[in-house]
Formats: structure tokens, sequence, C-alpha cells
């Protein structure tokens, strides 16, 4: 007999719990329609508002023209196009590294890279709040794997001291945490790798575009060496488009491309979405001030938020979460933001820790002073109302 999920579904309900899709009527932008009513958008990654960008549309439809829509194939097979290539050698250029090798997503990029690097007789340490993809990555790799507590350095040196010798390790982590906003201790993890002969995986999804005085991510942000780690990312953040990425030496790509079952076994990523991510990257190499103005949101949001006495994450970032512990609370406040015309969805488990509901912002570059001054105010009646501040 046929589940029919009505109980399990009534349980999420009275749990606060159950998630429910939207129709977006518009193009990802710092507004947003919803049955005909426009909200202003606090929870795109479109950080430097290129998914709408005139030049990066242009380029996808002039790629459609010369390529038609799908590539037809896996990339081994045949459907390995021009726009595939370009992208990979602008990825390279752009994070100062060898090669690059772009999937499908981001989510497939860390199940196709993380068991590719180690099997079952070797050793992952993994930050607590490592994305979901990363810890179903680490799983699918069979290897042990053990779970540090987040960013804690002594906590993951205790750990690498307990291991076996000569037995291979990796250290997986993100960047810019994308629930807390919060980065990670780059510096010390390459430490500890250095000294353990470990192998560090960042993935660098909000910090590409984000982090970095040319926005090459984290560890452009901590001054690091590109080719003594190994970057994954995605495309479809900062860089407006979609797919994943995974940015290293020559090698790893040519080990990666025979060996990452989420590549070989995948249809090629449209070649217009290649297309449109090469023109994106352009535009973050060559036009900082969007950059500069996203950082300039960023602090004006986090600094009004804060003094108004809203409990935030320790966040470095244009990811700025506003912590309410209860599930039922976040719920509330997000619907009351919504009659007042603003989208800010409510995050709880298993995204986030129990007790750590959040209505989680995320800035961009093309937020006006006139819209952030809106969303301040609705903050304020909605968290005075609710009693949060």
């Amino acid at each position: 007999m046929l589940r029919d999920f009505k109980q399990e579904i009534k349980d999420l309900e009275t749990l606060h719990l159950r998630r429910q899709l939207r129709i977006v009527e518009s193009p990802s932008d710092t507004t947003i329609t919803f049955e005909g009513r426009r909200f202003i958008a606090m929870a795109s990654n479109n950080y430097l508002g290129l998914a709408n960008h005139p030049t990066v549309k242009r380029a996808a439809i002039e790629a459609i023209e010369q390529w038609g829509v799908g590539a037809g194939a896996a990339r081994l097979i045949s459907g390995t196009m021009t726009p595939h290539d370009q992208l990979e050698q602008d990825l390279a250029q752009y994070k100062q590294v060898e090669a690059a090798l772009t999937f499908g997503t981001g989510y497939t990029t860390n199940l196709g890279l993380i068991p590719a690097l180690i099997d079952r007789n070797g050793l992952i340490l993994a930050d607590r709040y490592c994305h979901a993809s990363l810890i179903e990555a680490c799983r699918l790799a069979k290897a042990t794997l053990r779970v540090f507590h987040h960013n804690d350095v002594e906590h993951l040196q205790t750990l690498l001291k307990k291991r076996e010798k000569a037995r291979p390790i990796l250290i997986v982590t993100e960047g810019v945490f994308s629930m807390d906003g919060d980065l990670a201790p780059l510096p010390d993890l390459l430490t500890l790798c250095r000294q353990h002969e470990a192998t560090l995986v960042i993935d660098d999804a909000h910090g590409t575009g984000v982090m970095g005085k040319n926005g090459r991510g984290t560890i452009e942000h901590f001054g690091l060496n590109p080719r003594d780690v190994i970057q994954m990312g995605t495309l479809s953040k900062a860089i407006g488009t979609g797919g994943g990425y995974v940015a290293g030496t020559a090698a790893l790509k040519d080990y990666l491309l025979n060996t990452a079952k989420a590549f070989i076994y995948t249809t090629a990523q449209p070649p217009a979405i290649a297309a449109a991510a090469s023109a994106a990257i352009r535009i973050i190499q060559h036009e900082p001030a969007r950059r500069e103005k996203l950082w300039k949101n960023r602090d004006t949001l986090h600094t009004a938020l804060t003094g108004l006495g809203f409990q935030l994450t320790e966040t470095q970032s244009p990811i700025l979460p506003i912590i309410v512990k209860s599930s039922e609370t976040a719920l509330k406040m997000s619907q009351a933001l919504y009659d007042a015309g603003i989208y800010a969805p409510a995050i709880r488990p298993p995204t986030v820790p129990k007790n750590s509901s959040r209505l989680r912002l995320t800035v961009s570059s093309e937020h006006t002073e006139e819209q952030l001054e809106t969303v301040v105010t609705a903050f304020w009646k909605t968290g005075k109302k609710m009693a949060v501040i």
C-alpha cells in the first residue's frame, strides 16, 4: 500500500517545520512579486545583482543562438562545448589557480568532489555547521567522519592528535557559513593541515565574488595561497547563474573528471549558463564598485539592526541572521514582515540547530538606501510588537 504521508505532514505542521513553495512572478532583484504584490526581497544570494544584469542575459541569449539550449550529453561523451571550456579558463584565472572543473550544481559538486578525494580508509574532519551537501558528501565517501565544534581550532587539533598515523585526512569547512554569515579560521586550519599532512577543502559558495579585495573569496580575504587548498563553490550566488566548480591544480582537474561520479554521469550544464557565468565573472573583476556598494549596504543594515537591539550572529559577511530561537516566533515574525511588504523567510531546523530559528537577511549591492530604511522600520515595528527587542 502506498503511503499518503498525511500524518508526517501534520507532524511537521505541529512543530512549525512545514515548508511550502511560493511562486515568484518576477526576476531576481531587490524586489520580488508574489500573487501580483511587490515585496522588498531580503532572502536572495544574488549579492551583486548579476542574475538579472543585461550583459549576463545577453551572453546567455547569444549562446543559445549559437549553441542551442541543452548540451545533449555528459561532458566526457559529447557534451563539452566551447562555453564550458571558456568558463573553466575564466574560473581558473579568477581564482588564480591552474585549472577548474564545473558541475551542474553546487550540491552535486560536493557529492562528486569529497568521495573522489578520500575512501573508507581515510578520515574526514568537518565543521559542525557545514552545509548539508558537504555532510552528505562526507557520508557518501564512507570514510570515518568526525565533526568538530564550529570554528573550534582546539577541538579540531584534539581530534587530529587522536588519528591513526599515515591515515589520509580531509579537513572540510565552508569559507563563509551560509546560515551564520561568519568566517572559518582558514589560516589556523591551514596551519593544522601542514602539521598533520591533511588536505583542506573549502566550500566558498558565499565567499566567491564577495570576500577579498578583488572578490576572489575567503582565501584572498585571509591573504592565503590558493594553491595550498582545494576550493569549490557555486555559480548561483554572487555570479548569478547556476552550477558549481572545483578550483585547484591541473592534476586535480584531470583526476576529478576521471573519478567524480557527479561529473561523469551527468549531462553537461547548458552552454548558455556557462557563457552567462563567464560574463558575470568579467563584470565582477572589472566593476569593483559593485562589491564596494554591497559592503556599504551590509554595514548600514547591520549597524541599524544591532542598534535596535536585535540579536545577530557573529556575522562577517552580507548574511545577517537575526536569532529569534523558536520556530513559531520565526514564522510569526516572517508573516508580520510579509504583511508589511518585506520578504524575509524563517529559517528553522533542520537547516539550523534546535532553538536557533532565525530570519536570515541577505543584502545586495542593488538595494537602495530607501529600501533599507523601509526594511529597518518594518523590523523595528515587528520586533517591538512581538517583544523580540
